[in-house]
């Protein structure tokens, strides 16, 4: 979750550079059907959780629609509205517990309570309420109510997003009801920390159903989900460099099954591979409907690159 306590569901896209993969391919030129496009963005709700993805906050994906030329992901090349910058070595610097990548500052409010050694905040907006709960320790694994910016060493971070939300922008209007989880565990937090290791999973659905920009009748399940493994990010008070993941892996899956009235159901997937080891050229591994490429991507902020 990023150091806001409840990011809105306006949360903007970040823009990448760099040439990006061209696995997404549903067509010639003329216009189609595109269903690829709900890999564009995560389910409603996912900017919220902790999570991988860079979610744009577009909220409720608007359904397929007749468009021209390839769709999915298309502004950083992966699915999801792309990765957070800590993920693409385009992190804070610095070190501390509100500093440096996968840094945290927990405003504790009237949104929040405290018990048994955790802090709980809840949210609501736009149909949906997103519930945290933050688990804050010091280096000797003592719990904590609140983050302390000298002694905060590790904060685990639940979040849960439940509720309906609607969408009406592109000329279509869609309903959408919304159940995420995410569960996140950073270390290293204290200020003589020389570096963070990141764990933590997520998973997102979205029920929806609407009429697209086409003026079409649809139906739409999408999933999306996340791992990040023993993610190690360098920390440092007079770091120059970008602060570029030294190990890790994270494992990204999301998969969208639509139906537009009149017509039979279309079910697209695709799985994200991003492996570092420390150098400026992450590896990843991209499969979508069966077909897998081996690609990579430059550090800090590429897109990837399939050959």
């Amino acid at each position: 979750m990023s150091r806001t306590l409840f990011r809105t569901l306006a949360t903007a896209t970040t823009l990448l550079g760099a040439t990006a993969c061209t696995l997404d391919s549903f067509g010639g030129p003329g216009r189609t059907m595109q269903f690829d496009s709900a890999f564009d963005s995560a389910p409603a709700g996912m900017e919220v959780a902790s999570s991988s993805y860079a979610a744009d906050g577009m909220g409720a994906w608007g359904g397929p629609f007749r468009g021209r030329g390839p769709g999915g992901p298309g502004m950083s090349g992966l699915m999801g509205g792309g990765m957070g910058a800590d993920f693409r070595g385009e992190g804070d610097r610095g070190r501390g517990p509100g500093r440096g990548p996968f840094g945290f500052g927990v405003n504790i409010d009237a949104n929040c309570t405290v018990a048994s050694g955790d802090v709980t905040c809840t949210r609501t907006t736009n149909g949906l309420t997103a519930v945290t709960i933050y688990t804050i320790k010091d280096a000797a694994g003592a719990s904590q109510s609140k983050v302390d910016s000298l002694t905060t060493n590790s904060v685990r971070t639940r979040t849960t997003v439940t509720g309906t939300t609607t969408r009406g922008r592109d000329g279509g209007s869609v309903s959408a009801t919304v159940s995420v989880t995410s569960d996140r565990t950073v270390t290293g937090l204290a200020p003589s920390s020389t570096q963070r290791t990141v764990n933590g999973t997520s998973r997102g659905s979205e029920n929806s159903s609407g009429t697209n920009r086409d003026g079409q009748a649809f139906t739409a399940v999408r999933l999306s989900a996340d791992t990040t493994t023993n993610l190690v990010v360098p920390v440092s008070s007079t770091m120059t460099a970008p602060p570029i993941p030294k190990s890790g892996k994270v494992i990204r899956y999301m998969k969208v099954t639509s139906t537009v009235a009149g017509s039979t159901a279309t079910t697209k997937e695709r799985r994200e591979v991003i492996e570092y080891d420390g150098s400026a050229t992450a590896k990843v591994t991209i499969t979508e409907n069966g077909t897998t490429k081996s690609c990579t991507m430059s550090l800090p902020g590429g897109r990837p690159n399939c050959g």
